[in-house]
């Protein structure tokens, strides 16, 4: 018996996935919950403006989604939205800090894994059918 492996993404969505991003995903969890449910220019937008350094690589991210929604799937730009937006850890550089007395005291350097979903929003005139 073989069994099927059930996607976890919809037919109408899109995702993008950056493996290596030199953050911690505390620090990532809060921006990518501000932006969820929002429509792919607002989220553009709002991380354009933001203080973060690490909203350039969430940008990115959502920009390779909405490039591939365009070029891969004929979808609508304007009907985008984030559907979800989730990060998990990667790996974590090792380094080592001379201190006093002989001694050495460590430093961790995280990464994050970030996952993009995207999905068209529908017409209500097209659902009603």
């Amino acid at each position: 018996m073989s069994k099927k492996k059930k996607n976890k993404t919809e037919k109408n969505s899109i995702r993008s996935v950056n493996k290596n991003i030199r953050s911690s995903t505390r620090k990532l969890k809060p921006i990518l919950k501000s932006i969820v449910g929002l429509n792919v220019d607002k989220a553009i937008r709002d991380l354009t403006f933001s203080d973060k350094r690490i909203c350039k690589d969430i940008k990115k991210t959502i920009s390779s989604a909405v490039s591939n929604a365009e070029n891969n799937f004929q979808y609508d730009i304007d009907n985008l939205f984030i559907k979800e937006a989730y990060c998990g850890k990667q790996i974590i550089m090792k380094r080592f800090r001379a201190r006093a007395k002989g001694r050495a005291s460590p430093i961790m350097k995280p990464y994050s894994r970030l996952t993009v979903i995207l999905a068209e929003k529908q017409k209500k005139n097209e659902e009603k059918r």
